[in-house]
């Protein structure tokens, strides 16, 4: 019944509006397919994709959206959309990809639902990046309630040389017993699990005045709430611990803090939860018609390394982007470089379990796995970077990384030679050392690529075709090859224009 009253909505509005020149109901039809050789297939074919892939070398779905965007008097707005996903040899036969309604009143955005959301807060280049370091497009989107200020909002009586934005969200890992059907027996999972992360950038410059811009700001997540289990060899299901979901819960984690008497003794002497975040810093340079970007996410968990705190800033994502002037050949290249390596050190002292709390050494961060939550994921791919795959690639299956430890660099390349032919090619090399509490037999290496083109043709308005070679090379993921296509069409209800 509700998604019969939202589509009923959304009709209703769209016949309104139908005879103006700004048609606020449209859709889109996408389809893709991927087939190959090897385990896997080719991570670009599966990464930063917003969950609409597979590892399986052989895949396909069926995308069918719909959107509602009307703009309204004194700065309000409202979108709403509706995604329903059909795949073959992906995590679910059937899913609603996005569901979501946002109303906005000038800068402010109230976004509830599950919704792509790329880049945010540092707007990395969605289509040559390799992504953010903490939450970025390569899992299908949390579903959550959201407030958000999207882009910069120039703080009044500066001219335009101070400006902010940032959000504050909660929400769910819906993901439908993924992991309970996903583990072993004698392995654990956690189902119900809570959401929660923030941000906030400040931008200072003004480029219409003087060509630089400078970005300083903080992103941070957690899981919390939820229940952990243990799948037991026989079949049956085990709750071993109920982490408390109350309204304390939530306030710690917003302002993160040690957990209470109802939670394990590793959350009484850390924080309750699993807390992760970035620190973000970006130089803009514009000069003429060429734009320069260098950036920095330095990534942090629970206190160690947040705050300098042992003098050193080892671990993280370095990148520059380059816009070229209008050509036929090179719109942008992106350069990242990325360690994971260092994690504070692989010692761990925590006041020797409470006799000397005065004390403490903090290391073994353990990056994007935790003893409770069991991995930064949703649906088996990493929430946070791609170049560290997350448990989907695991033959044991357990809700963990495997390999934390990773220095990697990525190259991406677009480019428009004409009107109707893009083309983008990603380049990625990645060494691994497992992690320190399971280092890997050897050093393993990585090679992952991607060459794609897309044809979109001025004499049929909305469609668009893309084709793309993925090549893999390596002792980590192994070796595959692959060939994806994916058709899309896009356009207005209810519009014929003038």
């Amino acid at each position: 019944m509700r998604l019969k009253a939202f589509f009923s909505l959304i009709l209703l509005a769209g016949y309104s509006y139908s005879q103006t020149d700004h048609p606020p109901l449209s859709y889109r039809i996408e389809m893709g397919g991927t087939v190959g050789n090897g385990t896997y297939a080719p991570l670009w074919f599966t990464s930063n994709r917003n969950g609409l892939s597979s590892t399986n070398p052989h895949s396909g779905y069926l995308l069918a959206g719909i959107t509602y965007n009307k703009q309204f008097k004194y700065g309000w707005n409202i979108n709403a959309g509706l995604d329903l996903t059909g795949g073959i040899h992906h995590t679910q036969k059937m899913a609603i990809h996005q569901i979501y309604t946002d109303l906005s009143w000038r800068a402010l955005t109230l976004s509830i639902g599950s919704k792509e959301r790329d880049g945010f807060p540092l707007n990395k280049n969605p289509q040559l990046s390799s992504g953010m370091m903490v939450e970025g497009s390569n899992t299908q989107p949390i579903p959550q309630i959201r407030g958000e200020i999207k882009d910069y909002f120039n703080v009044p009586g500066t001219k335009g040389w101070i400006a902010f934005k940032g959000h504050l969200a909660y929400g769910s890992f819906a993901d439908n017993h993924w992991q309970r059907d996903f583990v072993n027996p004698g392995q654990y999972f956690v189902e119900d699990v809570l959401y929660h992360s923030k941000s906030f950038m400040l931008r200072l410059g003004n480029k219409q005045s003087f060509p630089l811009e400078f970005e300083v700001g903080i992103l941070m997540a957690s899981q919390f709430g939820g229940d952990k289990y243990l799948k037991h060899l026989n079949g049956e299901i085990e709750k071993i611990l109920d982490m408390p979901e109350n309204l304390k819960a939530y306030w710690k984690a917003l302002w993160p803090q040690a957990g209470g008497s109802d939670t394990p003794y590793g959350e009484q002497t850390n924080v309750e939860g699993n807390m992760l975040g970035s620190w973000n810093f970006a130089l803009n340079y514009y000069l003429g018609k060429w734009k320069i970007r260098a950036y920095l996410e330095h990534y942090f968990e629970d206190h160690s390394q947040m705050f300098w705190e042992y003098g050193r800033w080892k671990d993280g994502q370095l990148g520059i982007e380059v816009t070229f002037p209008k050509n036929r050949w090179i719109n942008t290249i992106v350069w990242e470089g990325l360690c994971t390596k260092d994690q504070t050190g692989p010692s761990l002292y925590n006041g020797f379990e409470g006799q000397f709390p005065e004390y403490q050494i903090s290391g073994l961060d353990d990056y994007y796995n935790h003893y409770i939550y069991g991995a930064w994921q949703y649906k088996g791919l990493t929430m946070g970077n791609p170049l560290l795959p997350g448990p989907a690639y695991n033959e044991n299956h357990r809700i963990s990384f495997k390999s934390n430890r990773v220095r990697a660099h990525h190259l991406g390349i677009n480019g428009n030679p004409t009107q109707e032919w893009t083309y983008r090619i990603l380049i990625s090399f990645a060494r691994h050392w497992g992690t320190y509490y399971s280092p890997l037999d050897k050093q393993r290496k990585q090679f992952s690529s991607l060459y794609e083109t897309t044809y979109t043709p001025n004499w049929t308005k909305g469609w668009s075709t893309s084709i793309a070679l993925g090549i893999d090379r390596g002792n980590y993921l192994g070796n595959s090859t692959g060939c994806m296509l994916t058709i899309k069409k896009t356009g207005n209800i209810f519009f014929k224009g003038k």
